[in-house]
């Protein structure tokens, strides 16, 4: 089995044709090695640092945005806007945990948290969830009221303004967010990102709430503040249900099968199987199983089991560590009937 904590220096993994001697296969067999030592850790620090920045930058844009709505909100009074603006600042929110768990990230596996905090992404998505629900009960809340109590509004061109001021912050961010988020594979940036564009378009429906009331219709206000009370409804379903199914460890089915595809091209694999995928942070780890001629030598095994590591972590995406467990092609059976009562 290929299962390691690895530390200190990593191992020259050349792919030159020189046979190695007795003493270089026997270090080999011994030595704590693979691509998740000190180059795959320098990968993932500088994937941290990049996202972080993304984060730190799209922060301050959509506050630069949500502090102009504000300042438009006290000149013309609209529940609209009002909506908008609460999401905007509630969007602007959402990149401290997400920056906070990038950071957690980045520390270093320990003898109590053996996976690293990788997992902190998971807990950022709860409290971003939260936070997404918190501004659709106060949107909702203001929309009411003014439905209940009616107040005019006025500067209705500055209203207007207002409204592409919000979709255009929010189309910046969103592109930034999604761009990196692909880049780094962060399914947490990405979903941000395109979190970031649908807030865009609720703020073009500021600009029909503008439009409403200069033809006449003052609840056009009030209705369109539902509208987007609405809107950020359906965006919390989504952020819930992605948040949902990280926590549950769901993979990619697409992602599974490519593993196993993989697995078995590797020369000396009869057969792959049993594979469990997980996310911890933005990166992915695997566990599988591989078939091999039970007439194999422990360190042949055991340099296949290497052999199929190194293939997935070229091959599939975002996987950084592999644990590989050789079984015998033919006569398994025996083996796990001695582990199935605790299964």
């Amino acid at each position: 089995m290929v299962g390691r904590q690895r530390g200190g220096t990593a191992p020259d993994h050349g792919h030159g044709d020189e046979r190695p001697g007795v003493w270089s296969r026997v270090r080999h067999l011994v030595t704590p090695h693979g691509h998740d030592s000190a180059e795959r850790f320098d990968t993932a620090l500088e994937t941290s640092k990049r996202g972080t920045r993304t984060l730190a930058w799209s922060f301050a844009a959509l506050l630069v945005t949500a502090l102009v709505q504000l300042a438009i909100v006290l000149v013309t009074d609209s529940v609209a806007l009002l909506s908008d603006t609460i999401h905007n600042f509630a969007d602007a929110l959402t990149a401290l945990p997400v920056g906070i768990a990038f950071v957690l990230g980045r520390r270093v596996a320990t003898r109590r948290y053996t996976y690293g905090l990788g997992r902190a992404e998971d807990l950022a998505g709860l409290v971003v969830v939260v936070l997404i629900a918190a501004s659709a009960a106060l949107a909702g809340y203001q929309a009411v009221h003014r439905l209940v109590a009616p107040q005019s509004i006025e500067h209705l061109w500055v209203l207007a303004a207002a409204g592409l001021v919000g979709f255009l912050g929010n189309e910046l961010v969103a592109r930034w967010r999604i761009v990196v988020g692909r880049r780094i594979g962060s399914a947490a940036l990405v979903a941000d990102g395109l979190h970031a564009r649908t807030d865009g378009f609720t703020s073009l429906a500021v600009v029909l709430s503008a439009v409403g009331v200069a033809l006449g219709f003052p609840l056009a206000d009030p209705i369109v503040g539902l509208v987007i009370t609405v809107a950020i409804l359906f965006v919390l379903r989504d952020a819930a249900r992605e948040v949902f199914r990280r926590l549950m460890d769901a993979v990619d089915p697409a992602t599974v099968e490519l593993a196993e595809r993989t697995a078995a091209e590797v020369s000396g694999v009869t057969a792959s199987g049993e594979v469990r995928m997980r996310w911890i942070g933005h990166s992915l780890r695997a566990e599988l199983a591989v078939a091999v001629d039970p007439a194999l030598t422990v360190d042949r095994a055991h340099r296949i089991a290497h052999e199929v590591e190194h293939h997935l972590i070229h091959t599939v995406p975002r996987l950084t560590t592999a644990v590989v467990h050789t079984e015998p092609a033919t006569g398994a059976e025996a083996t796990h009937d001695r582990l199935a009562h605790h299964r």
